[in-house]
């Protein structure tokens, strides 16, 4: 798996594995309700059963606990608390361990079944349905919908160490100091709504003028329109978007193929471009550099994204 790990985020296949488990609830009759929810297997350190836990004083509702996991205290979050599910007596005894962005939590299933490797072209953007802001993906399988979980988003809130906050104040000040960011446009890819508008907010309140996208397929589409719209008027691709910041995970397209398509088109050669994932870690930061990215930038990196982005546009 390991291996499996290092292909898929050193490539641009457009491919993630998943690992899939259950969250089920009881219906009014008293009937189980399986569940679905997957989580990039990129992020999955270990499932194991559930130790001996240690309840948290004035924890926040969803905070079940801590367990010691070798050399390591760990928070346990109960994912049945955080979705709202009528459990009843069913009990929740395996744990998902999750590292990213140099976090380690692990996370209250019923049951995990068993990791799936797919196209992110079939992982779909969610519904405004239910969940939807903690939902960033949905997968179809022939009998269930899997649903892939925003867990930067339920743990940032949960864990106030590792929420991700946009500097307004700081920026709004600095936006006054440099008036030519108006004029400078960066487009944001990433299908998480929580980090969009924390990246996107941080951006405009410097003064930077801000395109989003929700995944990867949507930034290419508008590339590929800019692409147009300079060729029309004989300019350069660059007087209208300066910078793009993508995510790694986003269903359609993974940043990894959005950055290697950018770098295959000649007048794109030249675009910066900067990762924003939470699982930057050092040798992933090697690849996705290799594959064509300028920088590679994590959640401690956030007060310095305006300077970044300063360096990159000037």
């Amino acid at each position: 798996m390991q291996q499996n790990k290092k292909i898929l985020l050193e490539s641009d296949t457009n491919e993630l594995e998943i690992v899939e488990f259950r969250i089920d609830e009881m219906d009014w009759h008293g009937n189980v309700v399986p569940c679905f929810y997957g989580v990039n297997v990129a992020k999955v350190r270990e499932i194991i059963r559930l130790p001996q836990m240690s309840r948290i004083v004035n924890a926040k509702p969803g905070v079940e606990g801590m367990i010691k996991l070798r050399d390591k205290v760990i928070t346990i979050i109960n994912l049945a608390t955080v979705l709202n599910k009528d459990t009843g007596s069913l009990v929740a005894d395996r744990v998902v361990v999750l590292e990213f962005n140099n976090l380690m939590v692990g996370v209250l299933v019923h049951s995990v079944s068993r990791i799936y490797r797919i196209s992110w072209k079939n992982v779909e953007p969610p519904a405004k349905s239910v969940h939807s802001d903690q939902v960033t993906g949905l997968v179809k399988m022939d009998d269930r919908i899997i649903l892939v979980l925003d867990f930067e988003k339920i743990v940032a809130e949960l864990c106030s160490e590792s929420a991700l906050k946009p500097l307004d104040e700081i920026m709004m000040i600095r936006a006054e100091a440099h008036p030519e960011r108006a004029v400078r446009t960066v487009l944001v890819a990433d299908d998480s709504i929580f980090i969009r508008k924390t990246l996107c907010g941080s951006l405009r309140s410097a003064g930077y003028t801000v395109l989003e996208a929700e995944n990867g397929a949507v930034a290419w589409d508008i590339i590929q329109q800019t692409i147009q719209k300079a060729a029309q008027d004989g300019s350069d691709f660059k007087k209208y978007i300066q910078m793009l910041i993508t995510d790694v995970e986003m269903p359609q397209m993974d940043g990894l193929h959005l950055t290697s398509l950018v770098r295959k088109e000649d007048s794109l050669k030249d675009l910066p471009v900067a990762i924003f994932s939470s699982l930057a870690s050092e040798d992933n930061k090697r690849k996705w550099i290799g594959l064509g990215a300028n920088c590679i930038l994590t959640k401690p990196d956030l007060p310095r994204l305006v300077d970044v982005v300063d360096e990159l546009t000037a």
